[in-house]
């Protein structure tokens, strides 16, 4: 067994200035009801436009370490919260196993106890079952609220230890945990400013700033401290705080990550990225957080209340969330994700048919697609080739006959299914093609006849600034060449994507609602990159320092 790496932390924020500027929420206060579990919708109508940040910089195929995990886009976290239950932090543990697809640098669980008033975190390196590898570290964390987190790096630096949320801070009026799910855009804007009034920070992670801003706010209580702190911020966010009598969920306008609500048969409310979790601790489905909406559980009485964070606007959903990220069983955005992947593939198999005698998919993403391939072409599915489950990170030696043969740890090829036979292959995208090309000469190596590649996505052509890791656009394999150039470069058959038009038919009048610019290029909110600010520091102060 693995050697545990976990620790408890937290930090303190104390700022010497306030913040001068008098709060909109002074003339707007929001008041609550204190009605157990009634669901107010002020922000049905709202739609989303998200704006992020960092791009992911892959290794290119040719650095030793290449891992083939990173010819996907990786989404950058999970995030779970309950609250009323006896068993938080084992609730919440079991939570972060359903979304660790979502997250495998680290993860974290944050409780509160409100017989001693007090919170106390767990965070470490790893998959959840490392960090939580000891019986111990779930019973240092009592209580009956509990957030979690599961972590890839978008902002801040990849796999660090104090990077890994959530971030449980200490400032003027107590304690305050915060976990969070996308990448604000202005992250570095916002830090500078702060940096100049006297903030010091602790990781280099974008969600920090969020807390300081909360610090630094003027406004009573928590709930409008932290509605002004969401007013400065620019990008994705589907927030969790957690103090020692409420939890508040809170996700973006542009409602670009999701973030659903649930109930447990005791009353206890969960809140989860996708509704997998949920469903794990026999919670059941109510809603989605609503884009832009703020949403508050008190322990006391159990009451849920809900408010606006800011005025409407258009949402823009992530597509890639039932594409490629969320799992099958989960209901993302108010769709059911496996249906809507059996979609993609039929509409693929109408409009790029082949003669073939076998539909294979690419392991486990691409399965509902050549599912729907199969159903609408008549050509029969089979299980051609086999992932493993047990293979991690792995170190890939330089030379480039043993890295062609580092997919083989993860796929293995089903010789009877693929002997002789001409194979369609589905997968769900290609972003740099390197995994493509190595799982064709796989398929060939088998046996395979012919090779079709059929993805069930448009061709990715732009980076992703809002909260996906991507490869730069220059390593974007469909950027660079046509269908027929990547067709030749994986060295496959006939290669044929699904037409973005014909993406937006399947959406219907939901199309404009979800975000597509990795495909269109067609960005919610221009990418822009903000000016340093370069302080003047006179010499005299430098010879005090």
């Amino acid at each position: 067994m693995a050697a545990t790496t976990y620790f408890t932390s937290s930090f303190t924020i104390e700022p010497p200035y306030l913040f001068t500027k008098p709060s909109p929420l002074s003339l707007r206060h929001l008041a609550f009801s204190p009605k157990a579990f009634s669901f107010p919708s002020p922000c049905l109508s709202l739609r989303s436009q998200p704006r992020f940040s960092p791009l992911f910089a892959s290794q290119p195929d040719t650095n030793p370490f290449f891992n083939e995990d990173f010819d996907k886009p990786r989404e950058e976290c999970g995030v779970f919260g309950v609250i009323g239950d006896p068993d938080a932090a084992s609730l919440c543990y079991l939570g972060l196993q359903k979304l660790q697809h979502r997250g495998e640098e680290g993860a974290g669980i944050v409780t509160a106890d409100p017989e001693s008033n007090k919170l106390q975190a767990v965070t470490g390196l790893g998959l959840v079952t490392d960090v939580f590898a000891s019986p111990e570290s779930l019973k240092s964390l009592p209580g009956t609220m509990a957030i979690g987190h599961v972590r890839y790096s978008t902002s801040g630096a990849t796999a660090s230890l104090k990077n890994v949320q959530p971030f449980l801070a200490s400032y003027r009026f107590g304690q305050l945990a915060v976990c969070h799910n996308g990448n604000l855009l202005n992250h570095d804007k916002l830090k500078m400013e702060l940096e100049s009034r006297g903030s010091i920070f602790n990781t280099s992670s974008d969600t920090e700033v969020i807390l300081h801003l909360i610090a630094a706010s003027t406004s009573r209580p928590l709930l409008s401290r932290i509605i002004e702190a969401c007013e400065s911020l620019e990008g994705a966010y589907s927030l969790l705080f957690l103090t020692s009598s409420k939890l508040y969920a809170v996700r973006d306008p542009f409602g670009f990550r999701p973030l659903v609500l649930g109930r447990r048969p005791n009353g206890a409310v969960v809140f989860a990225s996708e509704t997998c979790a949920l469903d794990l601790v026999d919670a059941k489905y109510l809603r989605e957080i609503n884009p832009g909406e703020v949403a508050v559980v008190d322990l006391a009485d159990m009451s849920l209340s809900s408010a606006c964070l800011m005025p409407p606007k258009p949402r823009k959903a992530c597509i890639f969330e039932h594409i490629y990220f969320a799992l099958p069983n989960s209901i993302v955005f108010s769709q059911a994700v496996y249906a809507s992947r059996l979609a993609f593939g039929r509409a693929l198999a109408e409009e790029s048919p082949v003669q073939a005698d076998v539909v294979i998919p690419v392991p486990d993403s691409g399965f509902f697609a050549a599912l729907g391939y199969s159903q609408a072409s008549g050509i029969p599915f089979g299980q051609g080739l086999l992932r493993s489950h047990y293979v991690g990170r792995t170190f890939i030696q330089p030379e480039q006959h043993i890295r062609d043969l580092s997919v083989r740890l993860k796929l293995s090829p089903v010789g009877g299914v693929l002997k002789g036979k001409s194979v369609v292959v589905v997968d769900d995208s290609i972003v740099r093609g390197t995994t493509s090309s190595k799982i064709v000469r796989l398929l060939r190596d088998a046996g395979a006849r012919e090779v079709h590649m059929r993805i069930a996505s448009p061709p990715v052509v732009g980076s992703c600034y809002y909260g996906v890791d991507t490869p730069s656009e220059g390593e974007l394999i469909s950027n660079r060449m046509d269908t027929a150039g990547v067709c030749r470069q994986i060295g496959s058959d006939t290669l044929a994507f699904l037409s973005l038009s014909k993406l937006h038919n399947l959406l219907g009048e939901e199309a404009p609602t979800f975000c597509d610019a990795c495909f269109s290029k067609n960005y919610p909110i221009p990418p822009r990159k903000y000016e340093k600010v370069v302080e003047e520091v006179d010499e005299e102060s430098l010879m005090e320092v």
